[in-house]
């Protein structure tokens, strides 16, 4: 789940009618035979995303792996707007809940930006 977009952004910022309509794209970056992307499905009108989804990543090569996450605002009739970023190397992550902060496009950090991501290794 996100949150803290309500705080950082302007009501109007994403969309001008209605509250954002969220979705994370995320992926693997590494050796070839562990590089993957996959999506979240679209939380319609919620500054408060829960996707409330799994994910499972088999690596080969995990001290080279790096989990990616993007997250936007889908759009109808224009392009997705960027909503915040993180890149995490997988041998550092730690079993469990985290609170994962994200980034702008320039990596500066959002303040009150994150998103709530459960960790299992198997």
């Amino acid at each position: 789940m996100g949150d803290g977009w309500d705080k950082d952004f302007d009501q109007t910022h994403f969309d001008t009618y209605s509250p954002p309509d969220f979705y994370a794209k995320l992926g693997i970056a590494g050796v070839p035979a562990d590089e993957v992307k996959k999506r979240t499905k679209t939380m319609d009108d919620n500054w408060i995303p829960s996707w409330d989804e799994q994910f499972e990543f088999p690596l080969t090569v995990p001290e080279l792996a790096l989990l990616r996450i993007k997250v936007l605002d889908y759009n109808l009739s224009d392009k997705d707007e960027f909503a915040g970023q993180t890149c995490l190397p997988v041998a550092e992550l730690r079993q469990g809940i985290r609170a994962v902060p994200l980034y702008d496009r320039k990596g500066e950090k959002y303040s009150s930006v994150k998103l709530l991501m459960r960790f299992e290794f198997i």
